[in-house]
């Protein structure tokens, strides 16, 4: 049966790449932001650093923050990917509002089972207020936090899925699931419903 719902939700077109190599973010606190994403969070440091010169405001930026030699560190947030910090000068730039466009609403890390029963402990042991585990797709449930620059966190756990969660097994709908929302789309005809669900099972 288990295999069944497998081979039914699996995606039929690859995707492009192979995951998050980095999300980078903005702290004006980085001893802050390390202890929490290592203490709390279990992620831990593989990388300082400071940006070279002249990446900032001089000719060399490539999209950096505009500031002179910032600190830029990295944590391992498991399956080979990784968060990043850069350190922002204090002052300088305003608080972001995550509902704004373009902003980051909440970042979801997937868990085990027994890690999301190790976050909640570790949240409740640094009294850290959270919501959850809240009931949020068939088979999914989430614990809610914010990390100590206002970015909202989220643990998501599959439980059926034991050791080796399956975020696509558990995500991916038939082309009719995901037509009946896409056609409630403004100027969604037949062809680009098609083009949209082309990586999804037909049943």
């Amino acid at each position: 049966m288990e295999g069944a719902i497998a081979t039914k939700r699996k995606t039929s077109v690859r995707a492009f790449t192979r995951g998050v190599h980095h999300l980078a973010l903005c702290t004006d606190d980085m001893k802050k932001t390390a202890e929490f994403y290592t203490r709390v969070l279990g992620m831990p440091l593989v990388h300082a650093m400071k940006v070279p010169p002249g990446l900032g405001t001089g000719p060399g930026n490539r999209g950096n923050p505009p500031y002179e030699e910032i600190r830029h560190y990295f944590f391992d947030m498991g399956n080979d990917s990784t968060i990043a910090f850069f350190e922002i000068p204090k002052g300088k730039e305003p608080k972001a509002n995550r509902n704004a466009i373009g902003a980051m609403q909440h970042c979801a890390f997937v868990v085990t089972p027994q890690r999301f029963k190790e976050i909640e402990a570790r949240l409740k042991a640094n009294k850290i207020p959270y919501n959850g585990p809240i009931p949020q797709l068939p088979g999914l449930l989430g614990i809610y936090f914010y990390d100590p620059n206002g970015f909202r966190l989220e643990f998501a756990c599959q439980p059926d899925d034991g050791d080796a969660p399956q975020v696509m097994v558990c995500l991916a709908q038939t082309k009719a699931e995901a037509a009946r929302e896409l056609t409630t789309i403004p100027g969604a005809d037949a062809a680009w419903i098609k083009e949209m669900t082309a990586a999804l099972p037909d049943s």
